[in-house]
């Protein structure tokens, strides 16, 4: 296994996992083939190619240098290349003195991930026209994490409720937040208009989890199945405070470093028939941590460099978990011992790397730990099905049909039944192909809420529906984005050769790989995109910018503690105290000369920084120019040909990809075609989502994935982007 590597470690220019720093700043690297023990060093090569003729020839330098090695090295001498800027100013923010002035720095590192031009904002969750019979605010409310996905809380009426209620509600929960009051409140309100409540939250799912086993996947579609079936230690409510669940209370060292937990006695672990299989302890939660390390699903890297002895752990170098800061010094006591203190590690709990295992059940199912941990032995059944777990949460999976449904019923031992308002939860599968399914589904009392797309919000209005019941729905902090595959390796699905084939020929792949290198050429197409237009096709043209995001992490996700003062292009900078993350990030990007508009004075978010046909003809124009230096000649009738991958069996995202594909082709006057490479949805997951490594990825842009925070830190953003494999979302760019 590819072995991942902290940012802590890079810090230190540590050997770790087969990869260092190298003196200039450069990457050095050791791959996983027959050339790994041979040192790769790029310092004297790219500095002397970018002292003599530039971008263009430093490109030429890139292909020709990548062409000998195997994969993993072309990824490292990629990265550097593309990010390396990034990657730099990111890594100064470790070295900051005050939380505030690393929030100040991280915000300068985004602006040269935005500059990079490897990545293009797309949009937040939410700002969609919707109908519902959900009581606003009544599920968890979490900024980060996956409390907010817990449905346990959740208040159903049995009749649509009107947009009028929907907006008094949400000004009763802004007035009452923090006070505990309002689920009560609210539902006095409703009572007092007329308005009876249901015992079941139903609605839609698109993609069936691979795995049931929380602790060994970072992708949504397993863990939102499966977040409903656990507690962790705390939680937070629906008002955003959070609460003691399996830890009843917790202590935190005058130091910072030790954390202190107290598990709640009496709790069970049942099995999919409600059959007691043990207690909950707190060395469930050691077994889980110890579980998730090897694993290593993607979870891992999110508390390298923050717990004691897991970045020595996952490299080897210690194999007794046993100096891994976890540890249960009795039955109820669990014990987290830090690297260093971390003012948002209480937000990290309510992520699944901290989920507990019932270690007696795991071991049962053939589940072991460390070296002998293997998840492809024939008697390792762990997490295989809704059979195959326990469960110490509100709810008990009872059906899971493959693309068809999903029936999670409560759990009648559960230890906290008062905050249980629904004692089941239906999802019913969608492969998106009808789009009208969901609105009818939510009219018909099939399901509980639907979102409406322009098909929709047509026939919510010819039914009489729309001007009663259809309000905004609000956006989190979930950012959707478009990557760019820098290094591509395939042109078909990895899991099935016939599916999502590349309609370009080698002379046409070469070329679009010598393009995407180039960082005019990425910049071109990310100011040529009209996300706007994008939008329109689904949200409708009145909502095109209601969810619409320009930012990686969100410009008011947090805020200057006090008045700080960085470094900008070499002049000393002071922002006062409650300055937000994006002024910062904008105030580099104005520096720096870039047309990127991503704060508009208040927020990331709602308008359009992007779009620009004359920056993209102007970068387009450049690309063209440095190019043409390495021989390759891009004009109307020679274009470059990019393939971006759809679901052809969804009259939206048709209409989506079709819009964008004018847009750009438009803008660059031709010179860019786009391919839009059909399939069916299934097939679309298996482009990029489904898939675990970079070189699986079968695309040249890619809209599907986004990134929701584990914490409240810029990190939780930045970090995706980390290499060697420790950056989850570097596979979105064809790396690792």
């Amino acid at each position: 296994m590819f072995k991942s590597i902290s940012r802590r470690d890079f810090m230190k220019g540590m050997v770790v996992g087969g990869a260092a720093l190298g003196s200039a700043g450069v990457l050095s690297a050791c791959g996983s083939s027959s050339s790994s023990s041979e040192t790769i060093d790029t310092t004297e090569e790219t500095s002397s190619s970018s002292e003599s003729t530039g971008e263009a020839e430093l490109t030429s330098t890139v292909t020709s240098a990548v062409a000998d090695m195997d994969y993993y090295a072309s990824s490292e001498y990629i990265y550097d290349y593309v990010l390396g800027d990034f990657y730099d100013t990111y890594m100064s923010a470790f070295d900051a003195e005050t939380t505030s002035e690393r929030y100040a720095l991280m915000a300068i590192s985004e602006a040269k991930l935005l500059e990079s031009g490897v990545m293009l904002p797309l949009y937040s969750s939410g700002g969609s026209y919707a109908i519902s019979r959900i009581v606003p605010r009544t599920t968890d409310y979490a900024n980060a994490g996956s409390d907010s996905d817990r449905y346990h809380s959740a208040v159903v009426t049995t009749e649509l409720i009107t947009a009028d209620d929907v907006q008094a509600l949400r000004d009763m929960w802004d007035e009452l937040r923090g006070s505990g009051t309002y689920i009560d409140e609210a539902k006095a309100y409703l009572e007092a208009a007329g308005y009876e409540f249901g015992d079941t939250y139903a609605t839609y799912y698109t993609t069936d989890p691979q795995t049931y086993d929380v602790l060994a996947t970072s992708k949504a579609a397993d863990s939102d199945v499966i977040i409903n079936t656990y507690d962790g230690l705390l939680e937070y409510d629906n008002e955003g405070v959070q609460q003691p669940a399996l830890a009843e209370s917790y202590e935190i060292s005058d130091d910072g470093l030790t954390w202190t937990f107290h598990i709640r006695e009496g709790v069970t672990w049942v099995d999919s028939q409600s059959r007691t299989i043990d207690d909950v302890k707190a060395d469930d939660f050691v077994a889980g941590f110890q579980h998730m390390l090897d694993a290593a699903g993607g979870l891992e890297w999110l508390v390298e460099g923050v717990i004691e002895g897991v970045s020595e752990y996952l490299s080897g170098e210690i194999t007794d978990f046993s100096q891994v800061g976890v540890s249960a010094p009795d039955d109820y006591t669990l014990v987290y011992t830090l690297c260093e203190p971390c003012s948002y590690f209480n937000t990290m709990l309510g992520y699944s790397c901290f989920a507990p295992l019932c270690r007696s059940y795991y071991t049962s199912m053939g589940g072991k730990f460390g070296a002998e941990y293997d998840a492809s032995a024939s008697d390792y059944l762990y997490g295989k099905s809704k059979d195959s777990i326990v469960y110490c949460g509100p709810y008990i999976i009872s059906n899971a049909t493959a693309t068809t449904t999903f029936i999670f019923t409560q759990n009648e031992t559960y230890w906290n039944p008062d905050s249980v308002n629904v004692s089941s939860i239906v999802w019913y599968y969608s492969d998106g192909s009808d789009t009208l399914g969901p609105y009818n589904n939510t009219i018909s009392g099939v399901y509980s809420d639907a979102s409406l797309n322009t098909n929709a919000v047509e026939a919510a209005t010819n039914d009489g529906i729309f001007d009663i019941y259809a309000y905004i729905s609000t956006t989190n902090t979930t950012s959707y984005m478009s990557f760019t595959n820098v290094n591509r390796q395939i042109w078909h699905n990895s899991n099935d050769e016939n599916a999502m084939v590349s309609p370009k020929d080698e002379e046409q792949q070469a070329t679009a790989y010598e393009a995407l290198l180039n960082q005019h050429f990425r910049m071109a197409i990310n100011y040529a995109w009209d996300r706007g237009s994008y939008l329109a096709q689904t949200k409708g043209e009145a909502l095109k910018y209601a969810s619409m995001r320009n930012t990686y992490t969100p410009g008011d996700f947090v805020y200057l503690l006090e008045d700080t003062t960085v470094d900008i292009n070499g002049t000393a900078t002071t922002f006062p105290e409650g300055t937000f993350y994006g002024e910062i990030l904008q105030a580099q990007l104005d520096a720096d000369g870039s047309d990127i508009i991503a704060w508009d004075g208040t927020s990331t978010d709602l308008f359009d920084g992007w779009y620009n046909v004359d920056a993209a003809v102007e970068q387009m124009d450049l690309a063209v120019e440095e190019l043409a230096a390495m021989g390759i000649t891009v004009d109307a009738d020679n274009p470059v040909y990019i393939d971006i991958p759809y679901p052809n069996t969804s009259e939206t995202r048709s209409n989506m990809y079709n819009a964008m594909k004018q847009s750009i082709e438009g803008a660059l006057d031709s010179r860019v075609i786009v391919n839009l490479v059909g399939g069916t949805q299934d097939e679309w997951y298996y482009t990029g989502y489904n898939v675990d490594i970079g070189s699986e990825s079968n695309y040249d842009l890619y809209d599907l994935s986004g990134w929701g925070p584990d914490y409240v830190d810029p990190s939780t953003y930045l970090d995706t982007m980390l290499p060697e494999g420790s950056g989850y979302m570097t596979k979105c760019l064809g790396l690792w």
